[in-house]
C-alpha cells in the first residue's frame, strides 16, 4: 500500500495521515469549497476538490471518491469516523473498483449498522442483553403492550441510528404515544427509516466501551476499556481509559464478550463494543461502531498501540503481531472533545472566526486538532476542532495535566466547551469516580458555569491589579 486517500476532513484526516506518513505511505485530502484552506488539505502529498460545502455534495459523495482515488493510483480509502464510515453500500463499492477499503466487510458494516440485527447476530454467544423486543415496530399500541410487559421506564431507539437521535425515555405509560410519534419522526429525518425498537431502562447506568482489533488471519485482541459516561444529548464529550469502576473480572469477561461480538459478524480491522453497566456491575451488550472511535487515543496512550497504524496493516492483510497476553493497561488517559459550542447557551453551535487559537504542548498532552488560527468554523459539519488528550501514571495525574492543559488553550472568536470541559475535571463527583450518564443532567448549569467563570475573571483581575500596583510602587523607588 504506497498511496491512501482519507475520505474524510478535519482533525480525524489529519490524524490518519500522521500514521501514514510515518509508514511511508503518500496520502491523497478531499475538501469541499468550505475547506480549501483547511490543515488537512496542506499536510496531505495531494489535494482534490470533491463539491461544494454540504456534506451531501462534497463528503458523502461516494462514487466521486472512488473515481478521484481510481484516477490517482489510489491503493486503499481510509475513511475515519462519521460521513461514509459506516456505509456497507460505500465500502462494497470501493472494494468492487479493487481499492482497499481501510475497515471491516460490508457485511460487518451491514450487520452492526442495525441494533437490532446486531442483537440477533450475538444471541447464540450468550451475550447479556438489556430486556426488550427483539423486532422494529411503529405502532403504538404494541409498543404499549410490550412496554406494560417489561416495566416501565423504558427506552425507544431508532432501529437504524445511533447519536442519540430517534431515542426517547418514557417514564409512564401516559407519555408512551407522544414520546414514540417524536422517535420515529426524528429517526424518518434522520436515518430514513423510522422503525424503533423498546428496551427496559437502565436508571443509573455507565457507558463502557471495549476497543477490539482483528485481522484477516483469525486473530482477535481487546485493547481494554474506555469509559464514556459523560454524556450531553446521548453525545459523549469526556472519555477515559481505563475505566475507574471495573474490576480485573469484569474488564476481562467484558473483553471476552466483546471479542464474541466481533466473531459473530466476522469482524476485520479496529471496532468498539458498547456494553451499558449498572449499579451492580451487571453488563448488557448495546450496539457495535464498525469504525475507529473519536476517544481512540486514550486506548492509544493506555496500550501503546497506534490504532490507525494497524488498521492499515490489517488492511494489508499482515497478521497481528502481539497477543491478548502481551497487551497491558499502562497508566491513565483522559479525553475531551473541544467543540465550537456555546456551553452557556444549550450547547449550541457557535461559528465564527478564530481570532486567537493556541494549542497546549509538553509531555503527556496530545491534541489531534484540525484548525488553525484565523480560520473560519464553518456551520456544514460537526462542530469539532479538536480532541485534547492527556496521560499520567494514574488518573489523578491525567485530570490535573488536563485541567492545567484547558488553561493553556487559547480560543477567541467562537465559544468552546473547554469550559464545561473544565467544570467535569474538577467536579468531586467526576474526580471520585462516583458518577453514571446523568452527570450533565444531575450536576451541570449554565449559570452555575457562568458564575465560575465569572469569579475566576474577577480573582484574574485582583491578581492583575495587585502586581500592577507592586509594578507601581518599584518605580517610585528612589535609585541610589
Amino acid at each position: 500500500m504506497k498511496k491512501i486517500l482519507v475520505a474524510n476532513r478535519g482533525e480525524i484526516a489529519l490524524r490518519v495521515m500522521k500514521t501514514a506518513q510515518k509508514m511511508g505511505i503518500k496520502t491523497v485530502a478531499i475538501f469541499s469549497t468550505a475547506d480549501r484552506n483547511a490543515p488537512h488539505v496542506k499536510f496531505a502529498d495531494e489535494a482534490v476538490l470533491i463539491g461544494e460545502a454540504a456534506s451531501n455534495e462534497s463528503y458523502l459523495k461516494g462514487e466521486k471518491i472512488i473515481q478521484v482515488a481510481k484516477e490517482l493510483n489510489v491503493d486503499g480509502i481510509h475513511p475515519g469516523y462519521g460521513f461514509l464510515s459506516e456505509n456497507a453500500s460505500f465500502a462494497e463499492e470501493v472494494e468492487k473498483s479493487g481499492i482497499t477499503f481501510i475497515g471491516p466487510g460490508s457485511k460487518a458494516i451491514t450487520v452492526m449498522g442495525s441494533k437490532l440485527a446486531a442483537k440477533d447476530a450475538v444471541k447464540k454467544y450468550d451475550i447479556p442483553m438489556v430486556p426488550g423486543i427483539d423486532e422494529a415496530i411503529t405502532d403504538v399500541e404494541k409498543a404499549r403492550s410490550i412496554a406494560k410487559e417489561i416495566g416501565f421506564p423504558i427506552l425507544i431507539k431508532a432501529s437504524a441510528g445511533g447519536g442519540g437521535k430517534g431515542m426517547r425515555i418514557v417514564e409512564e405509560e401516559k407519555e408512551l404515544g407522544d414520546q414514540m410519534k417524536r422517535a420515529i419522526s426524528e429517526a424518518e429525518s434522520a436515518f430514513g427509516d423510522g422503525s424503533v425498537f423498546i428496551e427496559k431502562y437502565i436508571s443509573s447506568p455507565r457507558h463502557i466501551e471495549i476497543q477490539v482489533l482483528a485481522d484477516t488471519h483469525g486473530n482477535f485482541v481487546h485493547l481494554f476499556e474506555r469509559e464514556c459516561s459523560i454524556q450531553r444529548r446521548h453525545q459523549k464529550v469526556v472519555e477515559e481509559a481505563p475505566s475507574v469502576v471495573l474490576t480485573e473480572e469484569i474488564r476481562k469477561k467484558m473483553g471476552e464478550a466483546a471479542i464474541k461480538v466481533a466473531k459473530a459478524c466476522d469482524y476485520v480491522g479496529a471496532g468498539t463494543v458498547e456494553f451499558l453497566l449498572d449499579n451492580d456491575k451487571n453488563f448488557y451488550f448495546l450496539e457495535m461502531n464498525t469504525r475507529l472511535q473519536v476517544e481512540h487515543p486514550v486506548t492509544e496512550f493506555i496500550s501503546g498501540i497506534d490504532l490507525v497504524e494497524q488498521q492499515i496493516k490489517v488492511a494489508r492483510g499482515e497478521k497481528l503481531k502481539f497477543s491478548q497476553d502481551d497487551l497491558k493497561i499502562n497508566g491513565h488517559a483522559v479525553e475531551l472533545r473541544v467543540y465550537a459550542e456555546d456551553p452557556l447557551n444549550d450547547f449550541l453551535p457557535s461559528v465564527g472566526n478564530l481570532e486567537r487559537y493556541r494549542i497546549p504542548e509538553g509531555e503527556g498532552i496530545r491534541v489531534d486538532n484540525g484548525f488553525e488560527e484565523g480560520m473560519e468554523v464553518p456551520i456544514h459539519y460537526d462542530p469539532m476542532l479538536a480532541k485534547l488528550i492527556t496521560y499520567g501514571k494514574n488518573r489523578e495525574e491525567a485530570i490535573e495535566l488536563m485541567i492545567k492543559a484547558i488553561k493553556a488553550y487559547e480560543v477567541e472568536g467562537v465559544m468552546t466547551t473547554l469550559p464545561f470541559g473544565k467544570f467535569v475535571f474538577e467536579h468531586e463527583a467526576f474526580r471520585s469516580g462516583n458518577f453514571d450518564t446523568h452527570f450533565v443532567k444531575k450536576y451541570y448549569s449554565a449559570i452555575m458555569l457562568k458564575s465560575e467563570i465569572e469569579d475566576e475573571a474577577k480573582m484574574a483581575a485582583i491578581i492583575a491589579l495587585r502586581q500592577y500596583l507592586k509594578d507601581q510602587e518599584q518605580l517610585r523607588l528612589p535609585i541610589n
